[in-house]
């Protein structure tokens, strides 16, 4: 069944919320691999969202940084179990083991919970920092203690 995107899992920082409906999009890729059954495309949309998602929590690790959360050094073990955990279903699959049914339930359940606890834990962090106007559209003229441009100088470090 594909994941369907609510309100409980916006951040309120309008970057963030776009990166995770992407990664929500690779989720819902997988299941359609899956049903038609194409080991193939299965492993192209599995290494897609590995690739999408590091560079996600490279991001967001930076963004976070830069914004003093205090909660830092646990965000980024929870992302380093993450990364670990896909990485393990990847060696299974690479030894011919069909893993699409596990590692879409796993997904699922992870990005979710993850999104709606660990990553709206942060958001007002990030939205004091770059102002609120910024966290929903970089373009706005941010309040004066926020840093303009902050957000967007981030994602042509990740994502060019």
């Amino acid at each position: 069944m594909p994941i369907t995107w609510d309100s409980r899992l916006d951040t309120g920082i309008d970057v963030i919320d776009a990166q995770h409906k992407r990664i929500v999009d690779y989720i819902n890729d997988l299941e359609i691999a899956k049903i038609k059954g194409d080991k193939v495309l299965t492993m192209e949309v599995i290494e897609q969202l590995i690739d999408y998602t590091q560079s996600h929590f490279g991001f967001e690790e930076s963004m976070l940084e830069e914004a003093g959360y205090k909660f830092l050094k646990p965000h980024k073990k929870v992302h380093e179990l993450f990364i670990k955990r896909v990485t393990e279903f990847t060696m299974r699959a690479a030894k011919g083991e069909d893993i699409a049914d596990e590692l879409h339930s796993m997904l699922a359940k992870w990005l979710l919970n993850h999104i709606a606890n660990e990553d709206r834990d942060y958001s007002d962090t990030v939205k004091n920092m770059v102002g609120a106007d910024a966290a929903h559209h970089e373009d706005n003229a941010a309040m004066p203690a926020a840093r303009p441009g902050f957000i967007s100088g981030l994602l042509g470090r990740f994502f060019r």
